[in-house]
């Protein structure tokens, strides 16, 4: 499914700072960055006419696994060495790369990559889509970058830049909306400012990623699940994206850790109910009509809306229905949700934030006894369809931390 190395380089992302060269009241790093645009590319994809779901979210993958190798080149640079050496750039990255996702899908991933970065029509539609959103979360930043900024003597210009870049994408309706400053510019904010909400706010880390991130780093896991088990296109992307908005309702929420959610009896039942009507008076309201049944179910809103579990195994026909296996809904029409599987998803990214701050020296009890416990609920628990999660957690235990306990 994903193995060590791959890891390491999603990791990597969380370091990588943004907007290095301006004042910042807060961090922006490049891992949350590529979480927020693909949350703004679901919505603009969504608005469009015959958007081919399945390819903005492998494409966003490619672009997000090329920006980690290129990091250090900034945007406008970028642009003009693509135009002027695309071929021996694009060279160099696959050198990078090609021992990191060449075992995924026995090279077939790895195939696809290097057909998206060395033919701009192969998913053109889709590749503007996924422009325009990085677009939109970079103007996003650049909201807050400014009150921190104004006293540069450029400041203005870099202003005028981005606001002038809006029109390169006026043909979408969903740039056109945000452009209003009204609903779908609301729940680009409200995702936003999942950046600003740390995981494990009481435990030092490194990296200190964000709830953002891990929304995002969750995504990419379900996503190679998906293709470890040969998920339909319908279920692919069901999975994906209800792990990409699983903590959305932190943003008015904020994080509640398990051990407080689960000590005190029933008062996870309180939670969801809170939660749910956060959900239908401050999320539902902001989006479009035309999605907002699959948006709830994404969400894990079910029995008309009176429960709420996102890590159930679901399927979606005239009706949702909770199933103990999807094995026999293997099938578009069906629109399953790996529910269970995703929940492992979300484990094995909390035992790798706590694994990862380890091998960098960082390691409180607490993250101490989180990877211990984590480990062995996957040992019990981690086998779903054929995929191990504990050998998988074992393999990445044993490259970050060697025979360290």
């Amino acid at each position: 499914m994903i193995n060590p190395k791959l890891i390491e380089f999603i990791f990597q992302s969380s370091f990588i700072k943004r907007w290095n060269d301006y004042p910042r009241m807060v961090d922006f790093v490049e891992l949350d960055k590529q979480a927020h645009k693909f949350i703004i590319a679901y919505f603009l994809g969504k608005l469009e006419n015959n958007t081919d779901m399945k390819a903005l979210i492998e494409a966003g993958i490619f672009e997000f696994l090329r920006r980690i190798v290129v990091t250090d080149i900034r945007p406008d640079v970028f642009r003009t060495i693509l135009k002027k050496k695309r071929k021996e750039l694009n060279a160099w990255v696959v050198k990078i790369l090609e021992d990191i996702i060449g075992d995924i899908e026995e090279g077939e991933f790895l195939d696809r990559f290097i057909k998206y970065i060395e033919d701009e029509s192969f998913w053109k539609r889709e590749r503007f889509i996924l422009k325009a959103a990085s677009y939109l979360s970079t103007k996003w930043e650049f909201s807050i970058i400014y009150q921190t900024s104004r006293f540069l003597s450029d400041i203005e210009e870099t202003k005028k830049e981005i606001e002038d870049e809006i029109e390169d994408y006026y043909e979408l309706l969903g740039v056109r909306k945000a452009a209003l400053g009204k609903k779908l510019y609301k729940i680009i904010d409200l995702s936003g400012r999942l950046r600003f909400q740390t995981r494990w706010a009481q435990t030092p880390r490194i990296p200190q990623t964000t709830v953002l991130g891990h929304m995002g780093i969750v995504a990419i896991f379900s996503y190679f699940y998906s293709l470890k088990i040969n998920a339909c296109s319908k279920r692919l992307q069901n999975n994906f994206y209800a792990a990409l908005f699983h903590d959305l309702p932190e943003a008015l929420t904020r994080d509640i850790i398990s051990p407080v959610k689960y000590s005190v009896s029933g008062l996870d039942d309180i939670i969801m109910e809170i939660e749910i009507n956060r959900i239908e008076n401050k999320i539902l309201p902001l989006i479009p009509k035309n999605i907002e049944d699959e948006f709830k179910y994404l969400l894990g809103l079910y029995e008309n809306d009176t429960k709420k579990d996102e890590f159930l195994n679901k399927i979606y026909k005239k009706s949702i229905k909770v199933v103990d296996t999807l094995s026999t809904y293997n099938e578009d029409e069906y629109n399953a949700i790996d529910g269970i599987a995703l929940k492992l998803c979300d484990r094995f990214a909390a035992f790798l934030e706590s694994v990862v701050s380890i091998s960098h020296g960082v390691k409180s009890n607490e993250l101490i006894k989180a990877k211990d416990e984590i480990l062995n609920r996957l040992k019990d628990e981690g086998l779903i369809n054929g995929v191990n999660f504990y050998e998988y957690a074992k393999e990445a235990k044993n490259y970050f931390l060697g025979n360290s306990p």
